[in-house]
């Protein structure tokens, strides 16, 4: 983890003064171990709850501060200042790398200088934007403060602070920020002393780790070779898993209720924040990243060859595939074969026309099945298929490696420097065009003539938008082929069939399975993950629903514990 520096050079004078404050608050990082479950903190697990069932071998190391995502800084931000918006500070953020497939890798988040810097210009000017907007101020000082100012800024400091770092402040953490909430009065000279006080104190706990980062320190020794998490860090990683966004003052309440202390608690718990709209807005994250929907967008197609694509086409097939996914999870709360062979779909004027699905549409969804000879699932909707196309005609090359990476997360060596681009061939259907330009060896016939292309091909009968045909350059389709699931030979005649196979592998489901444990615990995969990843694949191919799967994950050992870090 990269921590904050407590560099102030160059900084106001007012700044450098609370600066100084700041620093003590920044450094707390190395001091507060043992803080957490204790008494003061509450909230940790009760004796035979947590931790119970995996051994430590089956639980993967991970970070013991892994830093809020931009989007997750903005939902928090909301909800602790209780704005009706995200305020749309990170857009000017310094800007993460991708780690991986998702955007909360934790070994992508780091702090920079550059970062840190703009943490403290968006604390500042968020806690100006509070103190200057009596409504604002309103909704973060609670109406039944007691009388006299130092009793009042104590429990505004305490109220406050615990939702901001998802805890109770620690006594030296209360010392910490009500000494910045006296120093309000001459850091902000002329405001009301109190106003002052929130303003400084919350500047402060922007811009702290504590806020930063999600710590997750623990409750006390390890039992059984692993240290359960407090139940308010179990509540943490549950808000930031189905919400994106920091505990309700509901869940922070469960947690110092001990009402976290069990697997079967937990779970319960995690079912209704499913229920909440929040959640739908994850799952719709999730599926977005790992199935690429930013490729559905700029995309570019010869007019004369069809002139039915338009620009806006893109936003349609992303919309489409959010409203496909809420569907299957949310409404037939059903899971990953749904995925691969649902024929129902959300189409408006534009996507209407080129699935040749009949009827008076709009620029408004309707939902209709598509025909069952032509499609099965998102492999076959237009998203995908148009994304990874040329202008002119399918890419079954590309087709084929995301197939291979992102539905069977098989493992493809990396294409060659001198790779080129398929020679033309106007005689040729487009099956031939790529059979004779990858048959030369571009990387080897390991993954081209046994994964790469055999994927691909299925998808022979759409064109470069998406559309269905059945006939290439004059020729008949031909989109049958062999590809190898379960370490045996399958044949398929299309992309209807290969679907299907695909919905019935474990490779599949088991490749469904880790991106969740992925994205749940914000860190790429190891070998201990495999029994989880295993069990959860044969869940899903089992007919667990992604909802399910879920559930399972945040109600396992290696979600609600972790390693003791000289284990690591």
């Amino acid at each position: 983890m990269t921590r904050p520096s407590c560099s102030m050079t160059g900084s106001p004078r007012w700044r450098r003064a609370l600066g100084a404050g700041l620093c003590a608050a920044t450094l707390l990082l190395t001091g507060c171990t043992g803080s957490l479950g204790d008494p003061e903190g509450g909230g940790g697990p009760v004796p035979g709850g947590l931790p119970g069932g995996a051994a430590p071998s089956q639980v993967a190391g991970r970070s013991m501060f892994p830093r809020l995502s931009h989007a997750q800084w903005e939902s928090t931000v909301r909800d602790l200042l209780r704005l009706d918006d995200r305020p749309g500070l990170s857009a000017s953020f310094t800007s993460d790398p991708l780690g991986g497939v998702f955007d909360n890798n934790e070994a992508a988040l780091q702090v920079t200088p550059g970062l840190w810097s703009d943490y403290q210009r968006a604390a500042e000017e968020l806690a100006a934007m509070v103190a200057g907007d009596q409504g604002k101020l309103e909704r973060i000082v609670p109406a039944d403060l007691p009388a006299g100012p130092e009793a009042r800024a104590q429990a505004f400091v305490e109220r406050f602070g615990e939702r901001a770092f998802r805890r109770p402040l620690t006594a030296g953490e209360r010392g910490t920020y009500l000494a910045l909430f006296d120093r309000g009065k001459e850091l902000f000279e002329g405001e009301d002393p109190f106003v002052a006080g929130v303003r400084a104190a919350t500047e402060a706990f922007l811009q702290s780790p504590h806020f930063v980062y999600r710590v997750e320190l623990g409750a006390g020794p390890a039992k059984g070779g692993l240290i359960p998490l407090s139940g308010y860090e179990i509540a943490t990683k549950l808000a930031y898993l189905f919400w994106n966004t920091m505990p309700s003052d509901e869940l922070l309440e469960a947690a110092k209720a001990g009402e976290l202390s069990t697997h079967e608690a937990v779970r319960g718990y995690a079912e209704r924040m499913l229920e909440d709209p929040r959640a739908r807005e994850v799952v719709s994250a999730f599926h977005r990243q790992l199935y690429d929907y930013e490729h559905y967008h700029d995309l570019n197609k010869d007019q004369a060859l069809y002139p039915e694509f338009v620009p806006e086409m893109g936003d349609d097939m992303q919309r489409e595939a959010e409203l496909f996914v809420d569907h299957i999870v949310f409404e037939k709360e059903r899971g990953l074969t749904d995925l691969l062979t649902s024929r129902t779909a959300f189409v408006n004027d534009h996507l209407a026309a080129a699935y040749g699905v009949d009827g008076e549409f709009s620029n408004q969804f309707k939902q209709v099945e598509l025909d069952k000879a032509e499609r099965s699932g998102l492999l076959t909707r237009l998203g995908f298929l148009a994304s990874r196309a040329t202008a002119r005609q399918p890419d079954s090359i590309h087709r084929g490696v995301f197939v291979n990476l992102r539905i069977l997360c098989a493992a493809l060596p990396a294409p060659p420097d001198n790779v080129t681009g398929l020679p033309p061939g106007e005689h040729a259907t487009n099956r031939e065009r790529v059979a004779a330009h990858t048959g030369k060896g571009t990387c080897g016939a390991a993954c081209h003539a046994t994964m790469i292309n055999p994927a691909g091909f299925a998808f022979e009968h759409y064109d470069a938008i998406g559309k269905y045909r059945t006939t290439d350059n004059g020729v008949p389709v031909d989109a049958a082929d062999v590809y190898y699931l379960g370490g045996e030979p399958r044949s398929y005649e299309d992309a209807i069939a290969f679907s299907q196979l695909l919905a019935e592998s474990s490779e599949a489901h088991a490749c469904y399975a880790r991106r969740w444990v992925e994205f749940a615990h914000g860190r790429e995969v190891g070998a201990k993950d495999r029994e989880l990843i295993k069990e959860l694949g044969e869940a899903s191919r089992g007919g667990a629903s992604t909802k399910e799967l879920l559930l399972q994950i945040v109600s396992s050992t290696s979600f609600l514990t972790r390693v003791p870090t000289e284990a690591q």
